[in-house]
This record gives structure tokens, sequence and C-alpha cells, in this order.
């Protein structure tokens, strides 16, 4: 979105990190992935935005780093491969791990960082949904009670990554606890509020690599 892209670019001015905007969704992740990819041919590509929160000690203005991520509105069925479970698309992983370099590195931040942000490593679930209701976030847990994030573009951005064999990883800020929230308040006030702090962690991310 526009308000993320604006964060980012702040915390990029002046250096020499391209910075772009791929839109809402599975698709527009998946189509400004690739032509990132066709472009550029990046040694990385890192996704950072914003995500519904789940689980004890995550809240609001946290960041959750990928360890794995997955589909929770994507089912193939078992008609035809009965090893396919709920989240994969037929063929393809069921989880798709970020890369093991970049996850060390995200996950020594922590000493790096001289901001007080918390950060919590995790699973990433992905769906063409904005979370808005407990409802909709309860049924999404039940299938992924494991889940720290849930968001619109990540597992895309994974898959793209996954069949053109670039490393992956995403930093999702949490900016509402769907679990403990009505009609996505939290999200509004998240960007009356929004720790710019947040975003930082991304650019001491690349700064470390």
């Amino acid at each position: 979105m526009d308000k993320e892209l604006r964060q980012l670019q702040e915390v990029f001015r002046g250096s020499d990190v391209l910075v772009q905007k791929c839109g809402i969704g599975k698709v527009n992740a998946a189509l400004g992935a690739q032509r990132m990819i066709n472009e550029f041919h990046p040694d990385y590509i890192i996704s950072s935005g914003c995500a519904g929160g789940n689980g004890d000690g995550v809240n609001v203005q946290d960041v959750i780093v990928s360890t794995e991520l997955c589909y929770h509105d994507v089912y193939c069925g078992k008609a035809i491969d009965e090893t396919t479970v709920y989240g994969q698309v037929q063929g393809l992983p069921a989880r798709y791990s970020v890369d093991s370099y970049l996850l060390r590195k995200a996950l020594l931040l922590p000493s790096r960082l001289n901001i007080p942000v918390k950060i919590h490593p995790g699973l990433i679930v992905t769906g063409d949904w904005f979370v808005d209701t407990k409802e909709k976030m309860h049924e999404i847990i039940d299938h992924f009670p494991e889940a720290k994030a849930v968001d619109m573009e990540s597992c895309a951005i994974a898959q793209t990554c996954y069949i053109n064999k670039v490393p992956f990883i995403s930093f999702r800020v949490v900016s509402d606890m769907p679990l403990h929230d009505t009609a996505a308040s939290q999200y509004h006030n998240f960007w009356d509020t929004v720790a710019e702090n947040s975003f930082q962690i991304t650019k001491t991310f690349v700064e470390s690599l």
C-alpha cells in the first residue's frame, strides 16, 4: 500500500536499495515479485509491510519475521492427490521455508537494534481476505494455530521466489490483533500511531547482509 511504501522510502532515503510497491493481494504480489526478478535479477527479495497478529506475547507494532509461509485460503482437495494438504497448491510445497542465511541474519537483529521493537519468528499465512472479524480469524487459526501473522501477499511472493530460485524473507509489522479487535479498529488506529522504528528493522536487516 502507499502507506507502507512511504514508510519504507523514508527509511531507505539516500541508499541504493530499490523499494517497490506490489499492490494488495496475491496476484499483485506475485506479479510485482516476478517483475522485480525479471528486471533486476536480485540476490534476495525482502517483503516488508503490515499484517494481523496472532499468539501469546504478540502485540500491535511488534514485528513478525517469517520462518515458513503458506496460504490460508487454498484448498485443492484430495480427489487427485491424497497427499495435498489444506493451504497447499498441488505440486508445490505445503509450506515455503525461508532461506536459512536470511533467517539467521533476521534472528540476530535484536542484538543490532537500539530501538524497543519486539521481533517474533514464525509462520505467516496469506490469503485474499482482509481479516476484520474475530470469526474469520478463528476460522484461519483453526487450520493454522501456530501462525504468528495473517497477511495478503507474503506467501505469493514466497511462491514466486521459490519458482525462480531467489532467496526470500518477509517482515510484517503487526497492525492489529483480529482476535482481540472489533471492526478492525486497531488497524485504523495503527496508522495514526505507527512507529517508524518498526520499519527501521528492515533497513537494519539489509545493512547486515
